[in-house]
C-alpha cells in the first residue's frame, strides 16, 4: 500500500472550514468596530465642522446617517407618542448653533415681534420669541433671499425648518440616552434653561451659555420650544428621509398643530428629553416660543403641503 503524507502546514477539511469561518466573523467584527469608532468620532470625539453665514449665523455641519427616533419602553417619563421608529436620512444638512436670536431675526425681519411681551428679556443675544410656525418660516424664505443676493447661498440651498427627524438626530447626535449627556436629569443645568433653573429668572435666556451637545449645537435642552416643519401626528414617522403630511396623519388630532421640540425654560426635566414631542396650532406665539434654521439642497421630491 503506498502511503501517502499529510504536509505538515495543511490542515484537515474540518479544520480549514472552521478557520475560514473564524475569519469571516474577524472581519465582521472588525468592520462593526471601524464603524463605531467612526460614528463615535462624529459623536463625541471629532470638532463639528460650521460656517457662519452673512447675519454671523453659525450653522454646524450635520452629517447623513441611520438613528432610532423616539424612546425606549424603559426611558423613564416617555410618552406613548414616542414610540420608536428607525430612520434614515440620506442627505446632511446645516442646523443653527443656536436658537435664532432676536439680533438675527431684527437683521432679517426688521420688526420685534417680542417687544412689550410677557416674560421676555429684551437682548440681542435672547431667542426670538412669539413667533408663529408662519413668521418662523417667512424668516427662512427671508434670509434664503438675503444670502443669495450676497453670493452666500447657492441657487440649489435655501434655509428652512429643520423637519422633527432631522431635529432629534442633530439633539441625539449619536446617542441613544433621554438626554444628549446621558440618562440624569440631575445634569440637565449644565446644559439648558429649564423650570429648574429660570425660577429668578422667568424668560429666555442668552443662547449659548450652556454646554453644547456632542456635535456642538447648543440649547437643543429648554431655553425656547423651536418649530419643525412638520405636521404633528400621534404616532413618528419611520423610513427615509420621512416628513410628516398633512394629509394621512392617524389619528389627526387638529388640522392646524405643528411639531416642537426641545422643551422651554418653564418646563420640568421630562419635557426637555430628547424624544420629547409637543405641538400647537402654527399661528400661536408666546414668550415660550422660537426656532432654529436649517439649510439644504431645495427638496427634490413632493413638498410638504403648507
Amino acid at each position: 500500500m503506498t502511503h501517502i503524507s499529510t504536509p505538515t502546514d495543511v490542515r484537515p477539511s474540518s479544520d480549514r472550514f472552521r478557520c475560514r469561518r473564524e475569519i469571516k466573523f474577524l472581519a465582521a467584527m472588525r468592520a462593526a468596530v471601524v464603524g463605531m469608532m467612526l460614528l463615535c468620532g462624529v459623536a463625541q470625539g471629532a470638532e463639528p465642522k460650521s460656517v457662519t453665514n452673512s447675519i454671523g449665523m453659525e450653522l454646524i455641519e450635520i452629517p447623513a446617517g441611520k438613528f432610532t427616533m423616539g424612546s425606549p419602553v424603559g426611558e423613564k417619563e416617555r410618552v406613548v407618542n414616542e414610540e420608536q421608529v428607525a430612520v434614515t436620512l440620506t442627505k446632511p444638512f446645516g442646523l443653527g448653533k443656536t436658537e435664532v436670536t432676536q439680533g438675527q431675526w431684527m437683521q432679517v425681519m426688521g420688526t420685534e415681534p417680542w417687544k412689550g411681551g410677557d416674560y421676555v428679556k429684551a437682548d440681542t443675544d435672547c431667542p426670538a420669541t412669539y413667533v408663529s410656525w408662519h413668521d418662523a418660516t417667512q424668516f427662512c424664505k427671508k434670509l434664503t433671499d438675503l444670502e443669495r443676493k450676497a453670493g452666500k447661498l447657492n441657487a440649489d440651498e435655501e434655509y428652512r425648518l429643520p423637519t422633527e427627524a432631522e431635529w432629534e438626530y442633530a439633539c441625539r447626535a449619536g446617542t441613544t440616552t433621554a438626554f444628549s449627556f446621558g440618562d440624569d436629569a440631575k445634569q440637565l443645568g449644565e446644559y439648558g434653561w429649564f423650570g429648574g433653573n429660570t425660577a429668578r429668572e422667568p424668560y429666555a435666556h442668552k443662547v449659548g451659555l450652556k454646554k453644547p451637545n456632542p456635535w456642538g449645537l447648543h440649547d437643543m435642552h429648554g431655553n425656547v420650544w423651536e418649530w419643525c416643519a412638520d405636521w404633528y401626528g400621534n404616532t413618528l414617522l419611520g423610513g427615509t428621509d420621512p416628513v410628516a403630511p398633512r394629509e394621512g396623519i392617524v389619528p389627526k388630532p387638529h388640522p392646524n398643530f405643528r411639531v416642537l421640540r426641545g422643551g422651554c425654560w418653564r418646563v420640568f426635566p421630562v419635557g426637555c428629553r430628547s424624544a420629547n414631542r409637543y405641538h400647537i396650532d402654527r399661528s400661536f406665539r408666546n414668550f415660550d416660543l422660537g426656532f432654529r434654521v436649517a439649510r439644504s439642497q431645495l427638496a427634490t421630491g413632493a413638498e410638504l403641503k403648507k
